[in-house]
């Protein structure tokens, strides 16, 4: 399954909000180098699942805010 998730890097605390059916919005403490945020994304998300974070991963929107992440 695929959700578009806005990141928001450099915030204060990390949360995930879920803003539609298939829609979240992301805030991560990482800032947006050398993919850091990248990285926090894919762990906020697994802690907000509930699962491993080898079964989240990004496939669209490396570089930007808005992601496309499949959950496996």
């Amino acid at each position: 399954m695929k959700f578009n998730v806005t990141v928001k890097p450099g915030a204060k605390l990390t949360k995930v909000e879920m803003v539609g059916p298939r829609e979240l919005n992301v805030w991560v403490h990482a800032p947006p180098h050398e993919g850091r945020a990248n990285e926090a994304v894919i762990d906020a998300l697994a802690d907000y699942w509930g699962v491993a974070k080898s079964t989240l991963q990004i496939v669209a929107g490396h570089q930007g805010k808005r992601k496309v992440v499949e959950k496996l």
